[in-house]
């Protein structure tokens, strides 16, 4: 009887566990639609209110979510949608929403303006933000390109595939003033200090959302970010899930005028998946393949002025094209003439007629179009595991790799062939805190130097000096001529014949055998750089809010980074083995929210171990004047220690040698026993020493107000700001000159020293200022109408100095775009136009005017809403209008292309 009642109490035991678990693991699920166009709505946010469960919509509009009872109340909310609230009493019939599209304006979240999520209208800084959607509706090739369509972006142009965002100034290819972050990872390639956002990284299909920091930012982000900081977030695995692809090809050069008429490619994927609500992971492809546009900028330079100037190589014989390659090495040849003088006296009368003056004459070049493969390809490759250790805690382990070959322009013009670079990270995310750890490995493949390679390439079939080298072939030609009674142009045409025969012709086995071994010797032999070079970062963030919320919500954070130069003496002078720079930083912020105005500082403290320690803050103030209309104030202060490059650069460019600023340097170069002199003094005929000195950070504070609001029942979104700043210790380069005999220097060393690049600090204090102004308006019928403006301004430069502004004074965008008109509301358009003033360029490779510009972008798509997919057509430079933004860049035509985009959300 016992043994009975003992079964049977643990069968009722068993029966109530078995009830009471099946009472608390109730699940709801339902799919979600866009009330408009019943499109499956995915990446949809489904919480049970009052608590903190939640999940996402599936590729398919599909959800499921456990709660312990019944009944509930489910929150769906999303971008772009109205927030609605839905009751649930029963799990037994599976839930249909009908989203509901809102035309609201400025509720989209940010994070980068005070490194807490909040609404852009609430910012205290001015702040960009473009979300997937936009994105897919922009009228761009490549969604790296809608950058250069936010309020007061420039952006360079180096190539198809490498460009390069600013704001507030100081554009250029490799522009350290500005950050780009990936998941929190810096982008830019720590040895070549170019950021690499357009080459490794993200593909469109794996970006969230990008948000655009204007102006300094370093009290937040570090070293750095003196005119802005981009981050680019990719999408969660467990918030967008499936395969998605879109298939993208067009046509460029249609004009013919570089070369024939070529095709474009752009292939990407992304799949992810939730295994379980505690994993998930996706993985990420894309590969870029087109004939690239180059450089075709003969205009004549005169290297040791820094200037353009009248000529070509018919009538110059010292010309210097900008994208002309080899034409850099000259010659006097009156020593030549001299020589023949001395050797025969009866010509000496003669002679002397003929050198009264230089006769500088240069070799003969090669364009871009005859050196550069043009074929640019990209690939990459990411992926990342995301594990819930708890509901508000998740661990992820990603990585990001790239590879290809393009242009880029920096002291000379660089084939980037089979550069790679990976970004790897672990990183912990919770509400409350974070912790980040990552590294990034760079690798400059067969990445080559054109002047560098095509001077030793010259120097390789026929040496300019000796008795029987180029420059002896061209002097001797050249007073035969005019001893037979030649003009100097017919002379100077013979000369040149006569020296460069033998000269390999362009496309012959015999010219790409010899230029393809130049370019895989390292510099200075020939232009081969092999850059290998590290960065390894751990940095981490905890919010004290919860605890501190009745006084001041409290933010602190810190990091470390550790870079290691590895050059192998071809970029940095590193050849008896690597360099490492070490850098700490910490920072703390606490805002305060007295209703009608918001208070936020926040202070850094960062050390690097060649400088001393930097600490900068920032104030700001958010002012609520109505209902979403806020007026924001900001004191801000921003530093960067030298980038490595202007610490340890020793890069022979031939002409020249561009060189950082580190101690070291005095004793490579003897500048103590052998002293630099300004060059453009001496060019003017003063003497005048320009000892090398120790360099100090940069540093600029900076003042902004500014205005965001909704008018017109919330359809009229207004940005307004205005900044006014001053640069301290502003860094630049100047050029000086060290005499190579060690004697005294004299007026002839601009020519026959040793010239170098040096970076310095600028004297006094350098004023920048400018404005901005932005309009979006929202139509009847899905209209959107967009228009902005921007200035930007640097005043008080010394003469003295290359300060490389390089930002146009006025620029506007406008567009007007629709997403979703006609039947069914499938139809789309954007149609964007795109202006900058022309403004003056300065650069290590060339400086001059650069023209103003005018685009006109646009697309068409259609929807497929049973497969979520989007047909678009559509063309950057429609009217194929070819520009530049840099003297030497590549002129950029039209590009039209057609693409597929499937599963697409």
């Amino acid at each position: 009887m016992k043994r009975i009642t003992s079964y049977l109490v643990a069968f009722v035991l068993a029966n109530i566990l078995a009830v009471s678990a099946y009472a608390q693991n109730v699940t709801i699920s339902g799919n979600v639609q866009n009330s408009a166009t019943s499109e499956k709505s995915a990446a949809v946010s489904v919480t049970i209110k009052g608590s903190e469960t939640g999940t996402y919509t599936d590729d398919r509009g599909n959800f499921s979510i456990t709660t312990k009872s019944l009944p509930v109340t489910l929150i769906f909310s999303s971008i772009g949608y109205e927030q609605q609230e839905v009751s649930v009493t029963s799990a037994a019939i599976p839930i249909s929403v009908k989203f509901v599209p809102s035309n609201s304006l400025g509720q989209e979240v940010v994070v980068s303006a005070s490194r807490v999520p909040q609404k852009i209208l609430e910012s205290p800084v001015s702040i960009e933000r473009v979300s997937a959607a936009a994105i897919r509706n922009a009228p761009a090739a490549n969604f790296y390109d809608v950058i250069s369509t936010l309020k007061g972006v420039d952006v360079t142009t180096s190539s198809l595939t490498f460009k390069a965002p600013t704001t507030r100034g100081f554009g250029g290819s490799g522009n350290t003033r500005f950050n780009q972050l990936v998941d929190g990872m810096d982008n830019q390639a720590p040895g070549l200090n170019f950021s690499v956002g357009s080459i490794i990284g993200l593909n469109e299909l794996d970006i969230d959302n990008l948000e655009l920091l204007s102006g300094a930012s370093s009290a937040l982000y570090g070293p750095g970010g003196m005119n802005g900081t981009l981050l680019m977030t990719s999408k969660n695995p467990f918030k967008y899930q499936g395969l998605s692809y879109v298939v993208k090809t067009g046509i460029m050069h249609t004009d013919r005028k570089e070369r024939a008429a070529s095709p474009y490619y752009n292939l990407a994927l992304r799949w992810g998946k939730k295994i379980s609500e505690k994993f998930a992971f996706k993985l990420t492809t894309e590969l870029v393949q087109a004939k690239d546009w180059i450089g075709t900028d003969y205009r004549n330079y005169d290297r040791s002025g820094g200037v353009l100037k009248p000529g070509d190589r018919v009538n110059d014989p010292a010309y210097d094209g900008v994208n002309v390659y080899g034409d850099e090495t000259n010659a006097d040849i009156r020593q030549v003439l001299n020589g023949a003088a001395a050797a025969a006296p009866f010509l000496a009368p003669f002679i002397a007629t003929l050198t009264t003056k230089p006769i500088v004459v240069s070799r003969t070049g090669y364009t871009e179009q005859e050196l550069i493969n043009p074929n640019t390809v990209n690939f990459k490759l990411g992926g990342s595991f995301h594990y819930k250790l708890s509901p508000g805690t998740e661990a992820i382990l990603a990585g990001y790799w790239g590879t290809g070959n393009t242009i880029y322009t920096g002291a000379s013009r660089y084939s980037i062939k089979d550069f790679k670079m990976g970004q790897y990270k672990f990183e912990l995310l919770n509400k409350d805190w974070m912790f980040r750890a990552y590294t990034t490995q760079e690798n400059a493949g067969g990445t080559y130097n054109l002047a560098a390679t095509t001077q030793n390439f010259n120097e390789a079939w026929k040496p300019s000096a000796g008795s029987t080298g180029w420059f002896a072939q061209y002097g001797q030609a050249f007073l035969g001529a005019k001893l037979g009674g030649a003009s100097d142009f017919d002379a100077h045409q013979l000369a040149r014949g006569v020296a460069d025969q033998g000269r390999p012709k362009v496309g012959t086995p015999q010219f790409r055998a010899l230029y393809d071994n130049v370019a895989k010797i390292p510099v200075p032999k020939g232009g081969a750089l092999l850059d290998r070079t590290d960065l390894y970062s751990v940095e981490g963030n905890y919010n004290f809010s919860r605890f501190t919320k009745a006084f001041a919500d409290i933010l602190v954070g810190a990091n470390y980074r550790n870079y290691v130069l590895n050059s192998q003496g071809t970029l940095f002078a590193d050849t008896a083995g690597t360099i490492g720079i070490r850098e700490v930083g910490a920072f703390i912020q606490a805002s305060r929210d007295l209703g009608i105005v918001k208070l936020t500082a926040s202070g850094r403290y960062d050390k690097n171990e060649n400088f001393e320690g930097r600490f900068t803050p920032r104030v700001t103030a958010v002012v609520k004047v109505a209902e979403n209309n806020n007026i924001r104030l900001s004191y801000q202060t921003a530093y960067r220690f030298p980038s490595t490059q202007q610490q340890w650069i020793n890069l022979d460019l031939l002409s020249y040698k561009l060189i950082g600023g580190n101690d070291a340097f005095n004793t490579i170069y003897n500048f103590g026993g052998n002293p630099l002199y300004d060059r453009d003094s001496l060019r003017a005929g003063k003497v005048v020493a320009a000892p090398f000195v120790k360099l100090k950070p940069e540093s600029l504070s900076s003042f902004e107000v500014g205005y965001k609001g909704l008018l017109m029942d919330s359809k009229l979104l207004v940005d307004v700001y205005g900044y006014f700043g001053r640069f301290t210790d502003f860094l630049a380069r100047k050029n000086v000159v060290q005499s190579k005999t060690g004697s005294p220097i004299s007026l002839a060393d601009t020519a026959n020293g040793q010239i170098y690049s040096v970076p310095i600090n600028a004297d006094g204090k350098l004023k920048t200022y400018g404005f901005g102004i932005g309009f979006d308006y929202r139509l009847p019928r899905n209209f959107t109408l967009s228009v902005n403006a921007a200035s930007d301004n640097l005043d008080d430069v010394p003469t003295n100095i290359i300060a490389n502004f390089n930002s146009p004074k006025y620029k506007v965008n406008a567009s007007i775009s629709n997403s979703g008109f006609g039947k069914e509301k499938r139809l789309g358009f954007t149609v964007a136009y795109r202006w900058q003033d022309e403004f003056y360029y300065q650069g290590d490779l060339a400086n001059g005017t650069v023209p103003s510009v005018q685009t006109l972008d646009a697309q068409f798509s259609y929807k497929l809403p049973t497969t979520k997919s989007v047909l678009k057509v559509g063309a950057n430079n429609l009217l194929n209008q070819y520009y530049y933004n840099a003297i030497g860049n590549s002129r950029v035509g039209g590009l039209y292309y057609v693409s597929f985009g499937y599963n697409i959300y």
